[in-house]
């Protein structure tokens, strides 16, 4: 397996393959990536499309983006997680079936990873993110982002999410075709958030969310809206 996570993984997306085309992912069920995660008490967050989502955007996403503290325990943590969820590399050139077969050390992929990893789980893809860009394209890791987390209900569960302050900084930067349909709907999103601020000037900010391993209490799973 190459050192660079990046060369080795697809970004998005079905692959065409030697012998076929990737499949598609299985039905994104985040409620349950989210409880092995917090069962393994990894630190992240949710970032990318389900966490503009989890602030009331409309826009469909496939996959899930996880933004997480890049330290060994932690990702140690990550591992046990991934590998709970039968995980697998999304690989160029190889279909599920090749990718599943490869005897890939978990942990040692984390550990080398360069800006992401791409995996396929039986929850549906989950991209691990080591930063995000900001506003002026520097990146910002988990450290940088926890403070300003927010945690909220979606898809049944109750999920950790970067702040939409950072998700719109991301999509203008990254300004992919995708990114800049979704803008308009997000920096709406701003505006009302910053509309109800105004409009209650003395109400105590929100709690924020709990620090060390364990995020978020999973509550009544529901119906996914991954896709």
């Amino acid at each position: 397996m190459p050192a660079s996570t990046r060369s080795a993984t697809a970004r998005r997306g079905p692959t065409s393959t030697g012998t076929g085309t990737l499949p598609e992912p299985p039905e994104l069920d985040l409620a349950r990536i989210v409880e092995a995660l917090d069962r393994h008490g990894v630190e992240y967050l949710i970032v990318g499309g389900h966490a503009a989502r989890a602030y009331g955007a409309r826009f469909l996403t496939r996959d899930s983006d996880c933004l997480v503290k890049m330290e060994r325990e932690n990702l140690s943590r990550l591992a046990a997680a991934l590998r709970e969820l039968h995980a697998r590399l999304r690989i160029s050139g190889l279909s599920d079936e090749e990718s599943a077969a490869l005897p890939v050390q978990i942990d040692a992929i984390l550990d080398q990873q360069t800006d992401f990893s791409n995996w396929r789980t039986d929850a549906g893809d989950l991209d691990v993110m080591k930063a995000m860009p900001g506003p002026d394209g520097a990146p910002r890791h988990y450290e940088d982002l926890a403070g300003d987390a927010r945690v909220l209900d979606y898809a049944g569960v109750r999920i950790r999410v970067a702040s939409l302050n950072a998700i719109v900084a991301s999509k203008e930067f990254a300004n992919r075709p995708k990114d800049r349909d979704a803008l308009p709907e997000l920096h709406l999103l701003q505006e009302r958030m910053r509309g109800a601020r105004h409009d209650r000037p003395n109400a105590a900010p929100p709690a924020a969310p709990p620090t060390g391993p364990h995020r978020c209490e999973p509550h009544r799973r529901g119906p996914t809206t991954g896709r």
